[in-house]
């Protein structure tokens, strides 16, 4: 008997124009669809119905904002896992990513988060060192295993591959990471709830 997919919600935090994340993201998901077991939504902030335009988190949410806030949470709360696509700016991760993370809640706790990091020198692993705090607080599990592309523009060729065969190699790992603590975080809440 085969299991079901987990579903992995691939999130590109960048919404600066000229950015490189939909082609990390497009990669990335590709490695998903040939190692299989995976049912990947690229849910990426700067697609044009999603609420790019939210006030920074603790604003008084109007009606407005809910119904916003709304076009991202049930895509969100279908996924057992996450993947955050996240470029380094100033050492740290993207506001866009940090707001998106903010507006939600429960739809991270319990499950699993791994990390795609892109950028100069450093590949964008100060940004993931950021997060792993902030996951921490919101009760998700973060991924030992990451990807990343130091000078990621001159690391991908025109067809939008890695020149390196090492990053799929990477990636595969930290999938099956992925998918184990998917799948063992789903048995264990439908044994009994999380006490969050």
């Amino acid at each position: 008997m085969s299991e079901a997919p987990v579903r992995v919600a691939v999130i590109v935090g960048s919404v600066r124009e000229g950015r490189f994340g939909p082609v990390v993201a497009d990669w990335l998901a590709g490695v998903a669809g040939e190692q299989g077991g995976f049912e990947v939504d690229i849910v990426d902030l700067a697609e044009p119905d999603l609420p790019l335009a939210l006030p920074a988190f603790g604003a008084t949410p109007s009606a407005a904002v809910v119904a916003e806030v709304g076009k991202v949470a049930p895509r969100l709360a279908a996924a057992g896992a996450f993947v955050v696509v996240t470029p380094e700016y100033n050492h740290s991760y993207p506001a866009s990513l940090k707001n998106a993370i903010d507006w939600h809640r429960a739809e991270w706790e319990a499950k699993p988060v791994a990390f795609v990091s892109y950028g100069g020198m450093s590949g964008g692993l100060r940004a993931v060192e950021h997060l792993r705090a902030v996951f921490a607080e919101l009760h998700a599990v973060t991924i030992r295993e990451t990807v990343s592309f130091h000078g990621a523009h001159t690391r991908f060729g025109p067809d939008g591959l890695p020149k390196d065969d090492g990053a799929a190699v990477a990636a595969k790992a930290m999938l099956d990471q992925l998918s184990w603590w998917a799948r063992s975080l789903a048995e264990a809440k439908a044994v009994r709830p999380y006490p969050g």
